[in-house]
């Protein structure tokens, strides 16, 4: 059992860092490239090295945890480790996003096996659906997607916010839709809005040069990406449970 929830992670992780790592590269990418430039106030910077928010980004921006830029422009200390510009940027980034699509395979398969559920690919896929709503679309109602040069709340107070947006929802979710009782329902949707009623944190004052379309698109894009990258781990991890079922009873 553990071994098949592994190779099916695995496997699921995978192609969705393939998938999501293209649509990084093609859609988010050139807007934090141009974010920094107002970040740097230099208008030659099509080059710029990785700043640490863009390689944390990758995965972050995926699981929507808002802190890809958490306090590195306010931070005044020694710079921090950064991948080269071209490819090895791409290749970190796409390792980033391969690390949390496993680890959120591993999770989404965990969670239906403790719940009983067989994980065929239409499962699987609603799974994850309910699992980009918890780690991203949910907590980004509050604290969407920041680009580098973004004004933002303190990084600890965003995590404290995002953490408990995230459980509620995903609590909230688990007893409406498995629970499916009229008390559990009413108590999911207070999960769900709670969050929401006591605010995300709030930043002090807004002093960004950034445009706010820049900033709307590419809250968007990551959204979508997210999506995507959810979509694709549900589906792949339902094929590769089944398959690895499949392949066992054939060798014995």
């Amino acid at each position: 059992m553990i071994l098949r929830l592994l190779s099916a992670a695995l496997a699921a992780g995978f192609l969705a860092a393939v998938v999501a790592t293209g649509l990084q590269v093609a859609l988010t990418s050139p807007l934090i490239i141009e974010a920094e430039r107002y970040e740097s106030g230099t208008a030659h910077s099509a080059a710029l090295p990785l700043a640490p928010a863009r390689f944390e980004g990758a995965l972050l921006h995926l699981a929507q945890l808002h802190l890809a830029h958490g306090g590195e422009s306010h931070d005044h200390g020694a710079p921090a480790w950064q991948p080269g510009a071209g490819l090895p940027r791409i290749l970190f980034t796409g390792l980033a996003t391969l690390v949390g699509g496993v680890g959120y395979a591993l999770l989404l398969g965990a969670v239906m096996l403790a719940l009983g559920r067989d994980p065929t690919p239409e499962r699987a896929l609603a799974f994850a659906v309910a699992g980009f709503v918890s780690v991203g679309l949910a907590p980004a109602l509050g604290l969407p997607p920041e680009l580098p040069g973004s004004e933002a709340a303190p990084l600890a107070t965003r995590q404290a916010w995002w953490l408990m947006t995230a459980l509620a929802t995903g609590m909230g979710l688990y007893l409406i839709a498995i629970r499916r009782v009229a008390v559990t329902i009413l108590g999911g949707l207070v999960l769900i809005v709670a969050p929401h009623i006591a605010g995300a944190p709030e930043v002090a004052a807004a002093k960004s040069d950034l445009p706010a379309g820049l900033a709307a698109q590419f809250a968007a894009r990551s959204l979508a990406v997210g999506f995507v990258f959810w979509a694709v781990i549900g589906l792949s991890f339902g094929w590769a449970w089944q398959a690895f079922g499949r392949e066992r009873p054939a060798r014995a």
